[in-house]
């Protein structure tokens, strides 16, 4: 919860936030991801701000999630999708907003394979 807060505080303090919202490097079939967790989204709500989903399509490769962990060379590509808007949004659209950007980085990683 504590993270949260100052998420928030940092949001009001005019920053702007990037969130991963797995929470980490967890899937086990990369580059496909995992369910996202709450915090962001609702953060984002409760602010009544644009979220930007951002893909990272090569990140599992260059970052693989092993133990020991190794890291590889290589370039990052960074595709930044265009805002979703979030004014009128309740904590009630939390689902919501987070499946849409799901998809959408989802779709953009799907696109990328092919």
């Amino acid at each position: 919860m504590n993270t949260i807060l100052k998420s928030l505080q940092a949001i009001d303090d005019g920053k702007s936030l990037v969130i991963f919202p797995e929470g980490g490097i967890i899937s086990k079939n990369p580059p496909q991801m995992a369910p996202f967790k709450d915090g962001a989204f609702r953060a984002a709500i409760q602010k009544q701000i644009p979220v930007v989903p951002v893909t990272l399509p090569n990140n599992w490769i260059i970052l693989p999630d092993r133990e020991p962990m190794h890291l590889h060379r290589g370039l990052i590509h960074v595709i930044f999708h265009e805002p979703i808007e979030t004014t009128g949004y309740t904590l009630d659209h939390v689902e919501q907003l987070k499946n849409k950007v799901f998809e959408i980085i989802a779709t953009e990683l799907k696109n990328r394979e092919n």
